[in-house]
């Protein structure tokens, strides 16, 4: 059989048959000839729609379609990528499927706010997901509302879902400390610095309900976290904690592990590959941090997302902004934003790209001050912050309209220039072009 990949599709070919599988975030050839006006929209299906969110309202979490998948492709300016869904019978013959993260989308990795750029590909990710809020602004393929039943080919049921906008993509750490559960380690079997750990995912505070256990593989390049140490098998098997060959029971050791995939000569076609084992607190503490200040530098040079709830417009460009800060940045950061702080605020695309200016985001944003801020009681939803601000400008822009998505950030923090993809420029982009074609190469 062979196998070769076209941009925007994936060619499986043998004398006998032929299919075409759609993959991720590139439209096919004959999508081009399609009009606008059909291009995303949703095919009737004859039943009862899922969950859709609304423009200026935070979906509720517990309405969200869940599934767990492998990370096989990253497009993280426009904050979307492509999962291979883990269906019930294997993992390596499904297809990848698109998924755009909502504005207020939240990715967790190793405890803590990530961007997609900080995943790597092959890492298992647990997925809380929507149907498109609007099919026809959709920076990813629209698919029938029931296209998870879909069970053509090799397809498993539930590897395709239409709920591809995302509110909450986790790794595994990051779900098991969200979910109070952690993995108990029961027998290592070990040949030439590899093998497989016996293991079962448990409730961390214990419980009298049956749990499954699972086979899972390691190898010489797995990291073992110990305190502010980082180990790696040879170093377990030299102080005798692993044994250098053959089997050795743990007695039910309590860890994280962070899982991808990788393929495997075994039978057990939905076996995962352990990447990371995190042994105490100090250790997981200590990768949750790490990775927080990676996000923290980072929302400073591209701001705090937020949408807009009211504008109260006055003579000459000046408005009154009314505007919630979405969720999952530092609590030091929203600090930052206090009264009488100066600030700016950009239009921004719902990716997330900056709109407008040749120089970056500050080159059009409107500059203003922070007349108020305010902050919910109680629980807050998932992707809202709880914090509001009053912002006044004299130079209100296009983008800042009530529901619509902008970046904001106070005139202190740094006024870095972003590369070039991670703004729109100079007004001219369309959603037409939002699948990327071989174009997007340079010449040679």
């Amino acid at each position: 059989m062979k196998t070769f990949f076209v941009p925007g599709s994936w060619f499986l070919v043998t004398r006998s048959w032929f299919r075409v599988l759609a993959c991720s975030l590139v439209v096919q050839t004959t999508a081009f000839s399609e009009q606008p006006s059909t291009k995303n929209q949703e095919p009737g299906t004859g039943v009862a729609e899922p969950f859709r969110p609304e423009a200026g309202k935070f979906p509720p979490l517990e309405k969200a379609h869940s599934y767990r998948g492998e990370l096989v492709f990253v497009d993280h300016v426009n904050r979307r990528g492509s999962i291979r869904v883990q269906g019930a019978s294997d993992l390596f013959r499904g297809d990848p499927r698109p998924f755009a993260m909502l504005p207020y989308g939240i990715v967790h990795y190793h405890g803590a706010p990530a961007d997609l750029r900080d995943i790597p590909l092959g890492t298992m990710l647990h997925v809380r997901a929507f149907l498109p809020p609007d099919p026809k602004t959709s920076s990813v393929p629209v698919l029938p509302v029931n296209n998870k039943v879909n069970t053509a080919g090799f397809r498993a049921l539930g590897t395709a879902p239409a709920e591809n906008h995302v509110l909450l993509l986790e790794d595994e750490p990051s779900h098991c400390q969200r979910e109070g559960k952690v993995w108990k380690l029961k027998e290592v079997d070990l040949q030439k610095n590899q093998g497989m750990i016996i293991a079962s995912l448990e409730p961390k505070q214990g419980g009298d309900g049956k749990v499954s256990e699972e086979k899972m593989t390691f190898d010489a390049a797995t990291r073992i976290w110990r305190g502010r140490e980082c180990l790696g098998i040879a170093d377990l098997i030299a102080e005798g904690v692993w044994p250098a060959t053959g089997k050795k029971f743990l007695g039910g050791q309590a860890v994280l592990l962070g899982l991808t995939w990788q393929p495997t000569e075994s039978t057990a076609w939905v076996q995962f590959h352990i990447s990371d084992i995190w042994l105490d607190d100090t250790a997981t503490q200590r990768a949750a941090n790490n990775q927080s200040e990676a996000h923290k530098a980072f929302i400073r040079s591209r701001w705090i997302p937020a949408w807009i709830d009211a504008v109260e417009y006055g003579k000459f460009g000046r408005a009154t902004v009314t505007a919630t800060l979405f969720g999952d940045v530092d609590t030091s950061l929203y600090g930052d934003f206090k009264k009488g702080v100066p600030a700016l605020m950009n239009a921004a695309e719902n990716t997330l790209k900056h709109a407008g200016g040749g120089y970056g985001p500050a080159h059009m944003a409107s500059k203003g001050t922070i007349l108020g801020v305010t902050k919910t009681d109680g629980a807050v939803p998932m992707g809202s912050s709880g914090i509001q601000i009053r912002f006044e400008t004299d130079l209100v822009i296009e983008g800042i309209r009530p529901t619509r998505i902008v970046r904001v950030r106070p005139a202190d923090w740094p006024n870095v220039r972003v590369p070039l993809e991670e703004f729109l420029g100079d007004g001219t982009f369309s959603h037409e072009d939002r699948f990327p074609t071989p174009a997007i190469f340079p010449k040679y």
